[in-house]
């Protein structure tokens, strides 16, 4: 195939593109407000992962002199950095005007977010009694001189820079570190009707003399700064340490990476921002950016709702499943056919049903199952600590290079260990990202097989907001597949052969591409032919080439992409054939679902795997068939809901400006259509 000038959208600018569409809900004035403060939260929470990750390894490109452009689409790495830090810079602006839009809506509700220059008398007292108590003792001073070295800022902390001016015109620096332990949110007493915040760095700002008045100084300010590091993990070869040992280091290590961002508030004099810059060793080339008075708007994500539900989207009760019991076995119901859950919209206490059950059953000898990541407070951990401990032979597969959640995992990994868990730390150069477990039961004289696959993490909080797709099953084919995958983590020098779900790193290219083909060979037979995707990401050029193949010969290609799409649709003579949305809503779009026309006999996959190069080729991934008529008809009737969806659905097309859906059929919000799917079902 010649390769089209723009045959693909490069990876960092869809992702930055998918970041926009975040701050569009922020945006959204049909989005209650309280919930658009928590996507500005959001976008910064995302902002910040993305320097952490995405561009430090551009950067690293970069310095290593390499160019990159075979690996970032066509652009140079040198250019890549620069056009990224320019949209990067206008996306900060933009969300600097909404949050200033969303405080006077606020204020329009009684809700007043007020800086330390409107404090009166009586909130006066209740500040400075609020800042002895509770942040006085916890707040790290750095007092700055030209001898000492500055001390390693951490990474993404906020800190607060001081400058204070003597009478005789000399300046003393100083910096505080806010910590993330703080409440950024401070409510203070009601007035009548009114509530009133001040977001903590005000406070500070407040009660500066009663840090720093052991200095003589005439003019005190404070400006805030924020250092992003490089957040790859390295591991050294001490051979020596654990591979629990290992990842702890590292992740400790990841507090002193390089610098890759440098935000700071654009009022801050040139002659204190310098001095700053000078101390930290950052330059012109590194990425500075001019921001707000406020850093580390993710906290935005969890202001207080202050008892206004009316300024927060209703909260929707998880439906239960239509002939599968919470009350009851859920080993009986299963034995006898296949159920879907699907969260949020049905209940995740299914999945702790199903664990705790196994946990207690006297003829469940065996529990195998994937942790990618868990909730903080983790009743599937809980769960399985309680089966091990009951004498169930319990093997747990934890991926400790969940990124960002390496500690939490770490945490769960030596407790479980303590209490007599098996723990497998996967394959050596492939994370875990599969979902899935199986248990064995003893019936009569032999051993039955009862388990689930999933699309998502088996994380109780994520569940209430992350869509994504539980196959409970005890069929013999798929959970015979299921139980190979476990044998390659205990013996994975051995590659077994898979009939029935297709498995990464070995088989998912291939296999992918014979349903592909399939597609194309029917065109050419004159059959039916289509393809609907669901993913959170495609990246891999590889399957975006084998799209465009799928495209030219004649495939309608439908795709709901959530987040990187490097694909171009409607390209005549490459694209023409594919369309492509995004939807960002009130949940996180998480379920990945894989359709094949097969002659009107649709084949229906559920999936762990993006179309992405580490989902292909670097990962441990399941990709399980739905072979039951009911539930396969279910997943295509949610495919075509959201498909349908002409509220929240963005176009995804080669000028990348977002822009909504619009049509002339009735309104569909795919996310509430959804819950009103399940229920009617459920009701039926």
């Amino acid at each position: 195939m010649t390769k089209e000038k723009n045959s693909y959208i490069n990876r960092e600018l869809s992702w930055l593109q998918f970041n926009e569409r975040v701050l569009q809900e922020a945006e959204d004035e049909t989005v209650p407000l309280i919930e658009r403060l928590r996507f500005l939260g959001i976008f910064s929470n995302n902002l910040d992962e993305f320097f952490k990750v995405r561009y430090a390894t551009v950067k690293r490109i970069d310095e290593a002199g390499k160019g990159g452009k075979s690996q970032l689409g066509g652009v140079k790495a040198s250019e890549l950095l620069e056009i990224i830090t320019k949209v990067v810079i206008k996306q900060q602006s933009d969300s600097l005007e909404i949050l200033n839009n969303i405080q006077n809506k606020l204020e329009k509700e009684g809700i007043y977010i007020i800086d330390e220059t409107q404090i009166d008398e009586e909130q006066h007292d209740f500040i400075k009694n609020y800042f002895i108590q509770h942040i006085s003792p916890a707040l790290v001073t750095i007092v700055l001189n030209d001898v000492l070295e500055l001390p390693l800022l951490k990474d993404s902390a906020a800190y607060l820079a001081v400058k204070m001016t003597m009478s005789n015109d000399e300046k003393q620096y100083a910096l505080l570190e806010i910590s993330k332990s703080m409440d950024r949110f401070v409510v203070l007493p009601k007035k009548g009707d009114n509530d009133y915040i001040i977001i903590l760095d005000d406070l500070i700002r407040y009660c500066l003399d009663d840090i720093f008045n052991i200095f003589n100084y005439d003019t005190i300010s404070a400006h805030m700064i924020k250092i992003t590091r490089d957040g790859e993990l390295d591991f050294d070869s001490d051979l020596s340490k654990s591979f629990i040992e290992k990842i702890s280091d590292s992740v400790k290590h990841r507090q002193i990476g390089d610098p890759v961002r440098f935000v700071y508030d654009k009022t801050i004099d040139e002659e204190t921002l310098s001095y700053l810059m000078s101390k930290m060793g950052i330059d012109s080339k590194d990425s500075v950016i001019p921001g707000g008075r406020y850093h580390n708007r993710r906290d935005y994500m969890s202001f207080p709702s202050l008892g206004r539900t009316d300024l927060l989207y209703e909260k929707i009760e998880p439906l239960k499943i239509k002939g599968l019991s919470l009350q009851h076995s859920i080993f009986t119901s299963i034995s006898e056919r296949d159920y879907l859950l699907h969260t949020p919209y049905q209940s995740f206490s299914y999945v702790v049903k199903f664990l705790r059950e196994a946990a207690l059953d006297p003829q469940v000898k065996s529990i195998k199952i994937t942790i990618y990541r868990l909730a903080q407070i983790s009743h599937v951990a809980s769960s399985l600590i309680n089966a091990a401990k009951n004498g169930k032979k319990v093997t747990v597969v934890i991926e400790l290079r969940a990124r960002f959640d390496e500690q939490a995992n770490i945490d769960y990994a030596e407790q479980m260990q303590d209490e007599g868990v098996n723990l497998l730390f996967g394959v050596v150069g492939l994370k875990v990202h599969s979902k899935m477990c199986v248990i064995e039961r003893e019936e009569g004289k032999k051993l039955k097989r009862y388990g689930f696959v999933s699309t998502g993490n088996f994380n109780e909080s994520t569940a209430k907001v992350y869509t994504d797709f539980t196959l409970f099953t005890s069929s013999p084919k798929i959970l015979k597949d299921i139980n190979k995958v476990f044998n390659f983590f205990e013996t994975n020098y051995l590659i077994y052969r898979y009939k029935h779900i297709i498995t990464s790193p070995h088989y998912s290219r291939t296999k992918l591409f014979a349903l592909i083909d399939q597609e194309i060979q029917n065109v050419k037979d004159g059959k039916p032919a289509y393809i609907k995707l669901k993913l959170n990401s495609i990246s891999s050029y590889t399957m975006v080439d084998k799209l465009y193949e799928a495209s030219r010969a004649g495939v309608k290609i439908q795709m709901i992409v959530r987040g990187i799409c490097c694909l171009v649709p409607g390209i005549e003579g490459m694209s023409e054939n594919i369309e492509v949305i995004s939807i960002v809503d009130k949940f996180l779009e998480h379920t990945r679902l894989y359709v094949f026309c097969n002659d009107n006999d649709p084949k229906v996959y559920i999936s762990s795997a993006d179309w992405m190069t580490r989902n292909i080729e670097n990962r441990v991934e399941v990709s399980c068939p739905i072979y039951q008529d009911d539930i396969r008809d279910e997943l295509l009737n949610i495919f075509d809901i959201c498909w349908s969806d002409n509220v929240k659905a963005r176009i995804i097309d080669a000028a990348q400006t977002n822009q909504y859906r619009s049509n002339d059929n009735p309104k569909v919000r795919s996310q509430f259509a959804l819950y009103d799917y399940f229920k009617n079902k459920l009701n039926s």
